[in-house]
């Protein structure tokens, strides 16, 4: 492949603005051209009140750190994930010193991150969390209270109302972040724009994928406003159309995008209109999940900042929607069934009936039943402070096995065409957070001889001083790093 390369990034969101910047970075030459179906950049996943905004650095989603049978707690995938975060850090800040990206405070600020528990077992589980995670550099400044007066100091909005016999423990990392990932999009996308050789298509729909003999793809596109179809032709072509991205991939008619399927669930919030209660509250406070439940649906007392503004919410809820995008249709799921993946579908449902059971659950829940968990949180709370928002849509990745018919996957997933032509990205949390390096990994699987290049392996140390080093190993580098990234993006030590 040549730097004179033609590249189709679909949708425009994080992870298509983030894989742009790099290609951008490392092919100068390149003709890239975005095809997005709605007319605003990072309108979908990406936008603030659709997206969790935690920038999830694996500080207090306790589900990133299971239990063994042994009672030893496995933080393998915390150090992954917080590490990187890290990474996607280094690479704004990287913009942020060029001046290719919006003022920080418009698209990350400070907030520490919680973790929240009450009863003896859940007590002793955050104990053993925190013993296991403190001895790494990541999560060395990680602090642990039983101490109510200690947790109503950091807190004051959770404490007051509540049982003072009930046992209950947090721990709080002070260098939690808010991050906007909707502004960092636009962000990076009107950097794009401004380069050489970028296209940015809204209001245009991918209708087909082609591979022809040639490699090359040929991508039918219809413009909304007129509905005009148009031919496209790319030798790389990625899918980062959020949920979107199952139905688009079977378009490839790949053999690797066979027996996969999707289920989709939606997200609802809390929000709060109170003022004076939203004052109170400044930290990111995660709970426990419930049994079955999938890991977007942590429950958490949430600071956000939006456009400036503090925000705080609660939950999210699950909900139930056949589309497989917010904008979508309620004729996503169906159009999706294939007879390649209605088995490891069904497959899937039967071996998740605890899964099934808390969404119906979820989806018949009462104004209530929603503001009954808020209490568990807040026991001050009051109902009319409080009202119901639709969050994002997400697409939970169903696998054809050969073993279990079909698998439910968590996180983010690459499938790619071998001959590393097009990729797709499927999957949902904590994708934002980590889109630089799930980007970088696509970069590695799809373009193997040039990543390997002395040129760019140098442009990607310039963006990312610690690429091909370990933060979870090197305690000196991780502080290093932490403290530089901090002082450009305009955060605290």
């Amino acid at each position: 492949m040549t730097n004179k390369q033609d590249i189709i990034l679909i949708g425009a969101g994080i992870m298509s603005a983030t894989l742009g910047v790099l290609l951008k970075k490392l092919m100068p030459e390149a003709c890239i051209t975005i095809f997005e179906r709605l007319d605003k950049v990072g309108a979908e996943s990406s936008e603030a009140w659709n997206n969790a905004g935690t920038g999830h650095a694996a500080y207090c989603e306790l589900n990133y750190t299971p239990e063994r049978p042994d009672g030893a707690i496995d933080i393998k995938k915390a150090l992954q994930i917080s590490e990187s975060f890290e990474v996607s850090k280094q690479l704004w800040t990287y913009l942020k010193e060029r001046g290719e990206l919006p003022p920080a405070e418009a698209f990350i600020n400070d907030i520490p991150h919680m973790s929240f528990v009450w009863g003896e077992e859940n007590v002793d589980f955050l104990r053993k969390r925190h013993t296991a995670m403190k001895q790494h550099a990541l999560f060395e400044d990680m602090l642990f209270s039983t101490d109510p007066a200690q947790v109503a100091e950091w807190v004051p909005l959770m404490m007051k109302g509540r049982d003072p016999q009930q046992q209950i423990a947090a721990t709080r990392m002070e260098i939690g972040t808010d991050v906007n990932f909707g502004a960092i999009t636009r962000g990076m996308i009107a950097y794009l724009q401004s380069c050489d050789d970028v296209t940015v298509n809204l209001g245009h729909e991918v209708k087909e994928l082609t591979k022809l003999p040639d490699g090359r793809w040929k991508v039918d596109v219809e413009r909304l406003s007129n509905k005009k179809d148009q031919e496209f032709y790319a030798e790389f072509v990625f899918i980062g159309a959020g949920g979107a991205a199952i139905p688009l991939l079977e378009k490839s008619d790949l053999k690797v995008a066979r027996g996969i399927g999707g289920f989709p669930i939606s997200g609802q919030w809390l929000r709060c209109n109170n003022p004076s209660v939203i004052a109170q509250h400044e930290a990111k406070v995660y709970g426990k999940a419930s049994v079955g439940s999938p890991p977007m649906s942590v429950p958490h007392l949430d600071t956000r900042i939006m456009d400036g503004q503090k925000a705080l919410l609660f939950g999210p809820y699950a909900g139930f929607s056949t589309k497989f995008l917010k904008n979508g249709s309620y004729l996503d799921l169906f159009l999706s069934l294939e007879p390649h993946n209605v088995w490891p579908m069904l497959s899937a449902g039967i071996h998740n009936i605890p899964l099934t059971k808390y969404l119906i659950q979820q989806v018949f829940q009462s104004p209530e039943d929603r503001f009954e968990l808020l209490q568990q949180y807040y026991p001050d709370a009051r109902f009319e402070d409080w009202e119901l928002a639709i969050a994002g849509q997400r697409v939970q990745v169903i696998e054809k096995d050969e073993e279990e018919g079909g698998v439910l996957k968590f996180g983010t997933e690459i499938v790619s065409d071998p001959d590393g032509s097009l990729a797709a990205l499927l999957g949902a949390s904590p994708g934002a957070s980590t889109s630089v390096s799930i980007m970088l990994d696509l970069l590695a699987r799809c373009f193997p001889d040039e990543i390997t290049s002395a040129d760019w392996q140098q442009k990607i140390r310039e963006m990312i001083p610690t690429y091909g080093q370990s933060l979870a190993k090197d305690s000196g580098l991780c502080r290093r790093e932490r403290e530089r990234t901090g002082e450009v993006l305009k955060l605290a030590d």
